[in-house]
């Protein structure tokens, strides 16, 4: 097995080697040993960031992926995780989606002012009454 040198996992995977380094403080992933003062990583690690990458992209926090490995470093997946991920993010495509069309609206409305948009005011009371059911977070 051939080992990578830190440089070598940063250039192959486009992960900075400060976050390589956070990654092993976490423990998402480990290193092989060293050479000198630089780390060694197997090459089972590219598959590892991949995961980690992946994980970050679809929202799930760092200690959430760190739970996605087994003992062995190897990805070990939840389906029931995965699937309520899934639903959140359908979640929120669909808020942004409504979102996105809304600023369309407002954007393209023919209303002299936006506040004169009946359309506009409406989305206004929505997310107004949308807010009052959430406390505020600060």
């Amino acid at each position: 097995m051939k080992l990578l040198d830190i440089s070598e996992v940063a250039r192959q995977s486009g992960v900075a080697a400060s976050a390589l380094r956070h990654y092993e403080e976490k423990g998402l992933i480990h290193s092989a040993g060293r050479r000198g003062l630089k780390r060694l990583f197997g090459p089972e690690v590219l598959d590892q960031l991949a995961v980690i990458r992946l994980g970050k992209a679809a929202g799930f926090s760092l200690e959430e992926i760190k739970g996605m490995f087994g003992p062995d470093g190897r990805p070990s997946l939840s389906r029931s995780v995965l699937r309520t991920k899934a639903d959140d993010l359908d979640d929120q495509i669909t808020r942004l989606t409504s979102l996105r069309d809304m600023i369309r609206h407002v954007a393209d409305c023919p209303a002299p002012r936006h506040i004169e948009c009946p359309k506009f005011q409406k989305l206004i009371r929505i997310s107004a009454r949308r807010s009052a059911l959430k406390p505020n977070k600060f």
